[in-house]
């Protein structure tokens, strides 16, 4: 899966050809210049691809740009005639720089910069969303936490579940609440979490008062950027304009698809470094690096993109010549370096949050056979609740697929994606068990693009997937709607 050039995603090209002149010739019944055809019908030109039709009785005068006395209209197109009946011309709402002028222009240009494989990749975004607030609305009647209950919970309470509480608590109170000292007894180890995503939720709070709803919010829009960038990228690997949506459908429809609409930091993280990863492909370095550096404040997986950006750099220094831009390479250190020297002052670490992961997740160095014998017994040793035990089953099933794709990658020679899904496996894969690999595959965009060069190939390829995943999807998703441990 050799990388293309970079293509300039919703530029259309125009017909070289300049503007039409018809040549005179006799005039026919009708009383327009033209050749003549039998019985005395006008025949016209073909029309050049791209081209407008010319509409019988509606002549096209002047350049464009000029209406049919010689005054510009700052269209680019002739004038299309009088007013619709009823217009005022004069009226506040057709002057410029009227607000209704400039939410249109604002429009059009938002529009402009969307293709047209843009916009179906959004669409399959609000079809996808639409589908998950359905299950969740089901999931309030269909599963309250008391069988007996009369009344359905809150319409947001089912996306408030498991580390949304640490955020909220982190965006709220802070790291450290007034009158508590670090460590304290019943430290609930909220310094695991970088703070790039509570802090936007606070200021997202001061516009939109409910907690969750904000979360959900910066969920939305950032999964919005974020697919609109996994489509352009994908049509950077694949010379096919359906790539961006193949790709986008494998990503909206895998099991953990829910974590993307709830208050987690998948669809933030995904939205900062998929467009890194497609400013460093061409060759932006500046704009690639301070995106990546804010992808670190919010997931310590944004060391692993700043990892496989410095290795693609190393790569296309020829094709690209940017060896001044080396320093760029330093500003995705820069959030995690600040995140432990604060918490350096506080509590004299400078890893109390790598710590922090150690005590509440066993996040404790194993040797990777190891983490894989103890996740079997939890999976499979009748040790844990079925619950927790088909999820370690999960946890084993995503490990696979994970070595599945590095040995892909390094078989391609795509040596920087390797690299960021070595480092994560390898982050991952040596702790006392696996946990939250599932829904790390999330965050590994060469996976959804390697499933799309082989759907692209071999259409059943997509089918096979809806119809398997779409179910487990579902299952994942009421799963973490009704608050048990998913993922």
């Amino acid at each position: 899966m050799p990388a293309l050039p970079p293509a300039r995603a919703g530029l259309r090209t125009r017909s070289a050809a300049g503007p039409r002149h018809h040549r005179p010739g006799p005039s026919g019944p009708s009383g327009q210049s033209g050749p003549s055809g039998p019985a005395g019908t006008v025949v016209r030109p073909a029309t050049p691809p791209g081209r407008p039709v010319d509409r019988p009785g509606r002549r096209r005068t002047g350049r464009p740009g000029h209406d049919r006395h010689g005054a510009g209209t700052g269209t680019g197109r002739p004038d299309s005639g009088p007013p619709p009946l009823g217009t005022r011309t004069g009226s506040p709402r057709h002057r410029s720089g009227g607000p209704d002028s400039r939410t249109a222009r604002l429009r059009t240009r938002v529009l402009s910069r969307l293709s047209r494989a843009d916009r179906e990749v959004l669409w399959l975004y609000l079809l996808t969303r639409t589908g998950l607030w359905v299950t969740a609305y089901c999931a309030r009647w269909l599963f309250p936490s008391d069988g007996d209950t009369r009344e359905p919970g809150s319409v947001l309470a089912p996306f408030a579940q498991w580390d949304w509480a640490h955020y909220l608590q982190v965006a709220r109170n802070g790291y450290f609440p007034e009158g508590t000292e670090p460590f304290h007894s019943g430290e609930d180890n909220r310094v695991a979490f970088f703070p790039g995503f509570p802090l936007l939720l606070r200021a997202v709070h001061a516009v939109v008062p409910h907690w969750t709803a904000a979360g959900l919010l910066i969920s939305f829009v950032a999964g919005a950027v974020a697919v609109l960038a996994l489509g352009r990228v994908a049509r950077l690997y694949l010379p096919d304009v359906r790539a961006g949506s193949h790709a986008v459908t494998f990503l909206l429809v895998s099991p953990c698809a829910i974590f993307l609409a709830a208050g987690y930091t998948e669809a933030l993280f995904l939205a900062l470094a998929l467009p890194a990863w497609l400013a460093a492909h061409r060759c932006n370095w500046p704009l690639a690096g301070l995106l990546a550096a804010l992808a670190n404040s919010v997931r310590v997986s944004g060391l692993f993109l700043a990892a496989a950006m410095v290795l693609h750099f190393v790569l296309s220094a020829r094709r690209c010549g940017h060896a001044r831009h080396w320093p760029w390479l330093a500003v995705p250190a820069v959030p995690p370096l600040l995140y432990s020297w604060y918490l350096q002052v506080l509590t004299g670490d400078w890893m109390a949050w790598k710590h922090a992961q150690e005590r509440g997740w066993y996040r404790t160095f194993h040797t990777p056979w190891d983490t894989w014998a103890n996740t079997w017994d939890a999976a499979f040793g009748a040790s844990r609740p079925t619950g927790y035990a088909f999820m370690f089953q999960a946890e084993l099933v995503a490990a696979l697929v994970g070595l599945l794709l590095l040995a892909l990658l390094i078989r391609r020679r795509q040596w920087p994606e390797a690299a960021y899904i070595g480092l994560t496996l390898w982050a991952l894969g040596t702790s006392y068990w696996y946990t939250s690999l599932p829904r790390s595959t999330l965050l590994w965009w060469p996976l959804w693009i390697v499933l799309a060069s082989w759907s692209l190939r071999t259409p059943w390829v997509r089918t096979a997937y809806l119809c398997l995943a779409a179910p487990l999807t579902t299952v994942f998703a009421l799963t973490f709607l009704t608050g048990r441990w998913t993922g």
